[in-house]
Order: structure tokens, then sequence, then C-alpha cells
């Protein structure tokens, strides 16, 4: 050894040799799990993943996710405001493990999506899954919008071509209508749409942080056991978006009257709600949707907050699921 060269400390030496059997052992202990037969069993297939875009007719890109088998009946996933398909992860690998093929895609302007500056309305989100599930041929799909989502798949099925969705699940989701009006009483009043608009301009940073750290995910709430994992996600999915296409995406989610929709639609529609949804109320959603719907059924959770897929997916994906399979 060289006279200058330090000698090996046995301490430190000792420290990375337990490391590095505990990250050993950790990677062993993971492989029964993933070669685990029940699981290869329950998701034939699943192993045929892949992700790519769909170029819709006005040149933007449409990033999605597609996962499992290629023959087995698909569910669509579509996320909130102003999130992407990443807020899907809990159910997305709940129902590959499962065997069926799930989707989910970034709607334009968020995530990984053209971070469009037009089109970012309704009409042409529902177009936008149109040009979706044309490209991938799907037929028999269930689709299940949570939020935003929700309204973008109750706009979408009315509209829908013979045969391709089975059935509609919407989670705290935003139809009827949010915004109060001489129709709708109940609703919120515009200036707390204009609220969101001005804190997301004033510092969008700040704004998605507030809003995941507190009444989104019910973290505000006396003893709530907060996750700043959550946020950080949560946030970080925010982030990936464009601007100009959230900011549009308030007045479509608050503003956009999906009655007649809800009407029109002839599926069996699921309508789950947390009692304690602090950003979609749902004696103003979910409680007059219900009344609108010809196949629907209406679960309400006690206590549960607007993101309750994620904070009580234990809960909301084994119902999901019994919903699929009726």
């Amino acid at each position: 050894m060289d006279a200058n060269e330090p000698a090996n400390d046995p301490i430190e030496t000792s420290r990375r040799g337990v490391l590095a059997g505990g990250l050993a052992l950790g990677a062993l202990a993971a492989v029964p799990t993933l070669a685990n037969p029940a699981v290869a069993t329950a998701a034939p297939g699943a192993s045929n993943m892949s992700s790519g875009f769909v170029t819709t007719k006005d040149g933007t890109q449409i990033f999605y996710k597609d996962w499992g088998p290629k023959t087995a009946q698909p569910i669509v996933f579509h996320h909130g405001w102003p999130l992407s398909a990443d807020d899907w992860d809990a159910q997305m690998m709940f129902f590959l493990l499962q065997g069926y093929r799930v989707i989910a895609h970034d709607r334009r302007g968020h995530g990984r999506s053209t971070q469009t500056d037009t089109g970012n309305e309704m009409d042409t989100y529902a177009a936008d899954v149109i040009a979706l599930t044309d490209h991938l041929d799907l037929k028999n799909a269930v689709h299940v919008g949570h939020s935003t989502g929700g309204g973008e798949v109750i706009h979408y099925v009315a509209r829908a071509k013979p045969g391709r969705v089975a059935k509609a699940v919407l989670i705290g989701a935003v139809p009827p209508i949010m915004l109060k009006t001489p129709a709708n009483p109940g609703g919120l009043p515009i200036e707390v749409f204009d609220g969101f608009r001005a804190a997301q301009l004033a510092n969008r940073a700040q704004f998605f942080h507030d809003v995941a750290a507190g009444p989104f995910y019910g973290f505000n709430r006396p003893g709530a056991k907060v996750s700043p994992a959550t946020v950080d996600n949560w946030w970080r999915q925010g982030m990936m978006g464009g601007t100009k296409a959230h900011y549009d995406c308030i007045k479509a989610f608050s503003e956009t009257d999906f009655t007649e929709d809800m009407k029109k639609v002839d599926v069996p529609v699921l309508l789950m709600h947390g009692e304690d949804d602090q950003i979609v109320p749902i004696d103003d959603s979910a409680r007059l949707g219900i009344k609108l719907l010809k196949h629907g059924t209406l679960k309400t959770y006690p206590g549960f907050p607007h993101g309750m897929a994620t904070t009580h997916a234990d809960v909301i994906n084994p119902d999901l699921l019994a919903f699929i399979k009726a």
C-alpha cells in the first residue's frame, strides 16, 4: 500500500458491508413477490406493457399508458385537474393484477401531452378521448373518471360509438355542474373559481402545493394523517403540465353543464363520492347527478376526501372491482 494512501477505516468498511448486504437481501426478498404464481395467473400477458402518443386532428399529442393483455376488458382512467395519468397508479396496478387491460392518458395540456393553448374545454377533451379509443380500438370498455375526469367521462360516453363503452364510474366528479346558476342555486359562486385563477397566476407552484397539502386529500382536517410524499407527487404531476391549459381547465370543470349528457347515457354508471369532499361538495354533484342517470348507482363514503382513490385505495379499488364484475 502507498504510504500516502489512507488505511481502510474498519467501521466504514463494516457499514458499507451492512448496507450492501441489506440491499442484496431487499432485492432477494422482492423476487418471490414478482415471481408469485398467483400474481402471474391473475394477470396473464401483464408483461405486454406499453406507452405512446396519439395525434389528434389539430396536431396535439396525447400521451397514454396501455398495460396488460390486449384481449382483456379495458378499463380507461381519466384524471382530475391539474394532474396526469400517474394519479391512477394505485388503480392501474390493482386492476392489472386482476387481469384487466388498463389505460390512462394525460389530458391535453397536462402531464406529458402537448402543452396546448387552445382546445382546453370539454368538447375537445371528449374528441381527444374518441381519438384515443379509436386508435386503440377499445370495445366494451369501462371508463373511470375522477373530478374533472368524471366530467370528461360523461361527456365522452354520451358521444361514444356503439359498442365502445360497457360501464362508467364517476369518482368525486364535477357533474352535473359546479357553478352556481339560476338553474343550480346550490353551486359554488364564480368568485371561488376566480380565486383559483388568481392564485394560479400569482404563484402556481405555491397554489398547487396548498391544494394538495390541504383540502384535496383532507390533510387540513384535525387529526389527519398527512403524507408529504403524496403532496409532493400531486405537486410534481401538476407542475408537469402547461399553466395556460390549467388556467383554461378551471372554466371547463366549473362551468360546463353535463345535465343533458347524464340524461343521454344508457349504460350502468356508478357514482362514488366522499362525504367530506371539500373540492367538489357532494350535495351539488353526486346527489344531484344520480337523479339524472337512467342506470345510476350512488355509493358515498363518510369522512372520505376528494382524493379518496389515493388515500383510501384499499376501499375504493374493491368497490370498483365489484361494480365492474357485476
